[in-house]
């Protein structure tokens, strides 16, 4: 499949968005949602619809075809799965969270994509209410200091040490 760019994304993502809280979805609703202008949204719905990725009469509804809500659906689960990440792990406030989810999304390939997915699912399927580990991440994300890790005299700290250069 062709990559799409991050706009075509964008408008499919939104019409999704959209077309889960009301059936039809109006050509002033997409440019209110992305901010832009109505004749802008005609233009690229024009694009769209010629691509095979939505169905619009001029002045009627906004569709996606299968193929549209494909790759929408898509978009949408790495925007939500990215800003989960982001508000969960990251403890990034929702607001800024929503936007640099929309960001990355365009721009991980599936495989470091999936590497997100699979930590989150590790993480939400721990044993333990919230790992020690991730209470001290979260702990030095909202005070700046780095925690006492609490440590088991049979277990080693890891070899692994990562330099950030300031």
């Amino acid at each position: 499949m062709k990559e799409l760019s991050q706009s075509v994304e964008d408008y499919l993502e939104t019409i999704y968005v959209l077309s889960l809280h009301r059936k039809a979805v109006r050509v002033s609703e997409i440019a209110r949602k992305l901010k832009v202008r109505i004749a802008s949204v005609t233009g690229m719905l024009k694009n769209l619809a010629d691509k095979g990725y939505v169905r619009h009469e001029r002045y009627g509804s906004v569709e996606l075809t299968q193929k549209g809500e494909k790759i929408a659906k898509s978009v949408y689960r790495r925007h939500t799965i990215l800003r989960i990440f982001l508000t969960e792990i990251l403890l990034v406030e929702p607001e800024r969270a929503e936007i640099d989810a929309c960001r990355l999304e365009h721009y991980l390939s599936p495989e470091t994509f999936e590497k997100f997915v699979k930590f989150i699912e590790f993480v939400q399927t721990c044993p333990v209410k919230e790992p020690v580990w991730l209470s001290g991440l979260h702990e030095y994300l909202k005070e700046g200091k780095r925690p006492d890790c609490i440590i088991k005299e049979d277990t080693k700290k890891s070899d692994k040490t990562f330099k950030i250069q300031d």
